[in-house]
């Protein structure tokens, strides 16, 4: 992986390149599953520059049976793109309130839209602080854009695909959300609890914590623990397909640029009663 390509970036190199004539462009999308929206945090305090960009209705589409954060419309994600400054062939840094699951998504989705140049600022807003670097209140009035999406630059499951690699014997279809979940105990937001019959569970707080991320080499092990291992197909899924951009985003660190982001998640999975469902825990290769 290129230095140019490396997902993640700390605040004081951010801090630096902020500082240059040609400064990256930030993109803040802190948001909640439930509470305040992201845009209160926004207004009262941000990094110098930085833009709000809303996760659920800029960066997805419209909850429904293709999930509660399905893919964006292209020309609707273009628009709020070029909205937001993002520029073809520039650099982006996006930020979350600290856990990095907003910010990955964000990564993902620009990836997946063709994007290449994007990081993540790591820690996010609570590391920029922890940093002493400055903040403003100040909303900026970015010149308008000129990217372009183009759908597809990261791969995707639907959810016969998500079928297909979690019955594969060669191949992991991983569950990142907590265990209970996934076990089919609890469910506290979609109507069905379990999980797609043949995915394990990984939960994401055994490979990030607090928003950061451990070393390549100990991703790679946390991550060959449930079978991910050389080059076999390998996906992830979790409740809406923002944790488990996260995922991908490890599994990136982790050096699987191929891994494939089931993007419905289980919230689309149980759209229709007729998918099978499973409960327990399935036995990891």
């Amino acid at each position: 992986m290129s230095g140019a390509e490396t997902p993640l970036i700390e605040p004081g190199q951010l801090a630096a390149e902020l500082s240059r004539p040609e400064p990256p462009t930030l993109l803040d999308v802190r948001w909640r599953l439930a509470g305040p929206p992201g845009r209160d945090d926004y207004a009262a305090g941000h990094l110098p520059g930085a833009v709000f960009v809303d996760l659920d209705t800029a960066l997805c589409g419209p909850p429904g049976v293709a999930g509660r954060h399905p893919l964006p419309d292209p020309a609707a994600l273009q628009a709020a793109l070029r909205a937001a400054g993002v520029r073809a062939g520039h650099p982006v840094v996006v930020y979350d309130g600290g856990d990095g699951m907003a910010a990955a998504r964000a990564w993902w989705t620009l990836r997946w839209a063709g994007h290449r140049q994007v990081r993540l600022l790591h820690g996010g807003w609570p590391a920029w602080l922890a940093a002493g670097l400055p903040t403003s209140t100040e909303t900026p009035t970015p010149a308008p854009g000129d990217v372009t999406v183009r759908p597809g630059a990261l791969p995707v499951l639907d959810t016969a695909a998500a079928a297909a690699l979690a019955a594969a014997d060669a191949g992991v279809l991983l569950d990142v959300r907590a265990a209970p979940r996934y076990r089919g105990e609890s469910e506290p937001i979609d109507p069905v609890a379990g999980h797609v019959p043949g995915a394990v569970n990984l939960p994401a707080p055994q490979y990030v914590a607090d928003g950061r991320f451990p070393s390549a080499e100990a991703l790679r092990e946390r991550f060959a623990a449930v079978g991910v291992t050389g080059d076999a197909p390998v996906g992830a899924y979790c409740g809406s397909g923002v944790t488990a951009a996260q995922a991908v985003l490890a599994l990136h660190l982790a050096g699987r640029p191929d891994a494939a982001l089931y993007v419905g998640s289980w919230s689309e999975w149980v759209a229709d009663p007729a998918r099978p469902v499973a409960t327990g825990q399935t036995p990891r290769p």
